[in-house]
């Protein structure tokens, strides 16, 4: 009876306190569900986009939206909105990622490093070579950054698929990996696909910049600031011609990543709040009626989160929407493909189509799988223990799945090129689709089953 009773009366935040992953597992596990609800994403936005729904999927992604006031207004289709503004916030998270691996994740002990590193810079260089020998000349150039890129959720949603039979490290490779991949894939994007720079909206940035990193070095470890000036940055950086969503990012880089924590003054305080929290519960069972009870809980909880590092906090919270709203949105808007199979065959063989296939398949492959081998043979780094260069190249095969990143490349490459744009976009979910088969294949086949 009193297991019963036990059981009835266990709430979800009960459960939280026995939930204990580091910020790499839950990382993973919000990845791998993220990748599935992507892949459910780009299936339904092709359907709709072959389907006599196609005209009502476009006329809703170019209504215009405008908020503000009279004299000082953003007015912007719905696609501008999400490739503009939700990805910034998913660029935050990228930001926060990015941050928490280079300084004691990891990307911060540089032995460990190196090999995901100097696999990332094989994987990013290989395929724009590729395309860019294939694409030698405007306009179809523009596209070289496309392939470049890989989609961590889709490659760790096609990995969790093989369950035990991958050993945890090849995760971590494939997350370490992939978060340099992003940022160069940032840097290209902050470098190379720019508009024409406004001097005095870049004066603005400079500024909102300078006013961040003056909280972050005068200790506030309040995230409203940062917020308010972060909103700020992205209106000033939309307005610069620099793609706005590298605010996303730059604000991620001035959120703090220590706390104001003392140790042993946190333990005595949590102490004491028990104490007086066991006080307060013998007054009143009933959380909702005893308001000493529910003062002193809610306190202990506002302490809790003041005691981590607000840039923590802040990829905590974000990571859910940024893996459950923001991409599988993106995904809705961008990868609805119109698909003539009549002229399939001269979509599939354009020069863009195969410079991204190619670049994306066999460029990663090469790249990672290759750059990886010499690394190892010219001493400059070790394999992970328990990992072979089976493993690896399974991981470089499964570099080739290129999705939201890729797409957002597309989208600012081939803006006012239709055309190449559709083209794009076939070859990223064609190689998306080849390289996420025969990645699970080859891992399939060539590693055996832990009991």
């Amino acid at each position: 009876m009193k297991n019963k009773i036990e059981k009835e009366y266990t709430a979800p935040w009960e459960k939280a306190f026995d939930s204990l992953l580091s910020p790499l597992e839950e990382f993973i596990h919000r990845q791998t569900t993220s990748g599935v609800l992507l892949m459910l994403c780009a299936v339904v936005a092709l359907l709709i986009a072959n389907s006599s729904w196609n005209e009502t999927y476009h006329h809703v992604l170019q209504m215009k939206f405008t908020i503000g006031v009279e004299g000082f207004q953003l007015s912007k289709t719905l696609h501008h909105w999400i490739n503009d503004g939700l990805m910034a916030l998913f660029f935050f998270v990228i930001g926060l990622e990015l941050k928490r691996e280079i300084l004691v994740g990891e990307l911060a002990d540089p032995r460990q490093a190196m090999l995901p590193i100097i696999a990332a810079i094989g994987g990013m260089l290989v395929p724009v070579l590729i395309y860019m020998a294939i694409n030698p000349e405007s306009p179809t150039f523009e596209g070289w950054g496309v392939p470049m890129a890989t989609d961590i959720a889709f490659a760790l949603g096609a990995l969790a698929l093989l369950g035990n039979r991958i050993p945890k490290n090849l995760l971590t490779f494939l997350v370490a990996l992939a978060i340099v991949d992003d940022l160069g894939a940032v840097i290209v994007i902050a470098l190379f696909y720019t508009e024409t720079i406004s001097i005095p909206a870049l004066m603005i940035v400079t500024l909102m910049i300078v006013m961040l990193l003056a909280l972050n070095l005068g200790g506030i470890r309040r995230t409203l600031p940062y917020m308010l000036l972060g909103i700020i940055l992205w209106i000033a950086m939309l307005k610069s011609g620099i793609h706005a969503t590298l605010a996303g990012i730059i604000l991620a880089f001035t959120i703090p990543m220590r706390p104001k924590y003392d140790p042993d003054r946190f333990l005595s305080q949590v102490d004491g709040m028990i104490e007086q929290i066991r006080i307060a519960y013998q007054k009143g069972k009933n959380i909702i009626k005893n308001d000493s009870l529910r003062s002193r809980v809610r306190a202990l909880g506002e302490g809790v989160q003041l005691v981590q590092a607000p840039a923590q906090v802040l990829e905590h919270k974000m990571h859910l929407p940024s893996a459950y709203i923001i991409i599988p949105i993106f995904s809705l808007a961008n990868a609805g493909v119109p698909i003539d199979w009549s002229s399939f065959g001269s979509i599939v063989m354009h020069p863009v189509s195969v410079g991204i296939t190619v670049g994306l398949v066999l460029g990663k492959l090469v790249g990672i799988a290759g750059f990886s081998w010499l690394a190892v043979k010219l001493g400059l780094t070790v394999l992970p223990q328990g990992l072979n260069f089976k493993h690896i190249t399974g991981v470089a095969l499964m570099g080739g799945i290129g999705f939201t990143m890729s797409i957002f490349i597309a989208e600012l490459g081939f803006a006012s090129m239709p055309d190449e744009l559709l083209m794009a976009k076939t070859g990223i979910l064609l190689a998306s689709i080849i390289a996420g088969f025969s990645g699970f294949i080859w891992l399939y086949f060539t590693t055996k089953k832990e009991l």
